[in-house]
């Protein structure tokens, strides 16, 4: 594998754009991806390929004899920011925010990650995602995402995730990615890193061996994931434990920069923000339940999936009881405005609900079906600054 630097062009700046002020009337707006600029979806394209290169990427990064891209789950940008004396050295990179994708979930934001392209042309398009059964309504069956698993179980047979996803993984080249060990196996690796190198870890200490032997044996291209920043703030907030997760991904990050070897751009990004909710959960009323068939998504980008003929209804009582926290729209509405993209394939559209509840407030709605996440603290899949703004950072060593 090698780089194509001669396909590069010089970047008309190496700053990233400030974020705008996302409202109307004094109402917040949705962020909506920037996906052909500052998002996450450029960055691969432009740093493994070298191609539609957007202009806050510096030339001493695209010109880099080896790049490291870090992903660091849930780190948002605001986060980040106002945290600057608990990680310094993140704090101190050159760069600024860029957009992740909506939904600003895990599963949709990796997957743009590594096939460059928003989640209405890749098709992972949530958490939660209603993919049909054998009869039946097409939300009659729902697959995590994460887990790759339905109600029936491991869903790998029935909903093959290189079918799911057929989208190109890195540009078809085959880079080395270090990632926990026991993700290597799953439904959801097989999705969004198949055919790729994995190098499994499983600490932190381990992460950074796999990431040194990588340059050590002339890798010139290394994707690294790692996601205890989210795991810690789903289970804890955005409070101490969380400062605690920061400052060591900080000590993390520094020795990278320290140990590399010379002429190594460090690239440092993430899939989305935090919203601390705590036990802030909204129940859907009875003017809504009584209009729905089912729900998928997640708790903070929820997708209404209406009854037989109730969609205009559903989406008119959403309104009334929704719109003073959070954004809703239809479905038509959502891939007009472009939150999955400019294109949304067949096959995406097929995923949605008929109604989006995109939540403003910091505010989680409760699925029953999904008991699981009832309990966690930070959240995130809506489209405020606060979950839509990531860090695009780097250095060159």
């Amino acid at each position: 594998m090698s780089l194509p630097l001669g396909r590069r062009r010089s970047p008309a700046t190496a700053t990233v754009k400030k974020p705008m002020d996302h409202s109307v009337g004094g109402v917040a707006s949705p962020v909506v991806p920037a996906y052909h600029d500052a998002c996450v979806t450029t960055l691969v394209p432009a740093l493994l390929e070298g191609s539609a290169v957007p202009a806050w990427l510096p030339e001493e990064v695209l010109q880099a004899r080896r790049i490291l891209l870090l992903v660091l789950d849930g780190l948002g940008w605001l986060q980040l920011r106002d945290r600057a004396g608990v990680a310094p050295t993140l704090a101190g990179l050159a760069g600024g925010p860029i957009t992740t994708v909506a939904p600003s979930t895990t599963s949709a934001a990796l997957t743009s990650l590594s096939t460059g392209l928003p989640p209405g042309e890749h098709g992972v398009v949530g958490y939660r995602i209603a993919v049909g059964g054998s009869c039946g309504p097409p939300h009659g069956e729902v697959l995590n995402a994460l887990r790759w698993s339905t109600g029936d179980g491991d869903a790998r047979r029935r909903h093959d995730p290189r079918l799911f996803q057929p989208c190109e993984i890195f540009g078809s080249q085959r880079p080395p990615v270090v990632t926990r060990a026991e993700f290597a196996e799953s439904g959801f690796t097989a999705a969004h890193l198949s055919d790729t190198r994995l190098f499994g870890y499983a600490d932190r200490m381990g992460l950074l061996d796999q990431v040194l032997g990588a340059f050590a044996r002339k890798e010139p291209f290394v994707y690294a994931y790692w996601d205890d920043i989210d795991r810690i703030a789903h289970e804890f907030g955005l409070a101490e434990r969380y400062n605690d997760e920061l400052a060591a991904c900080d000590l993390m990050v520094a020795e990278l920069l320290h140990r590399l070897p010379a002429g190594t751009a460090v690239v440092v990004t993430a899939d989305h923000g935090q919203v601390h909710v705590g036990e802030r959960l909204v129940d859907l009323p009875a003017e809504v339940t009584g209009l729905v068939d089912g729900q998928s998504g997640e708790a903070r980008f929820r997708w209404l999936h209406a009854r037989p003929g109730a969609a205009s209804d559903l989406l008119a009582a959403a309104h009334q009881v929704f719109d003073h926290m959070g954004w809703v729209r239809s479905v038509d509405e959502v891939v007009t405005d472009g939150w999955l993209g400019d294109r949304v394939t067949s096959a995406a559209r097929g995923r949605l609900g008929d109604v989006a509840v995109a939540a403003r407030d910091p505010v989680a709605f409760v699925d029953p079906a999904e008991a699981s996440s009832v309990e966690l603290i930070g959240r995130h899949g809506s489209l405020t600054a606060d979950e839509m703004l990531v860090p695009a950072v780097f250095a060159v060593t």
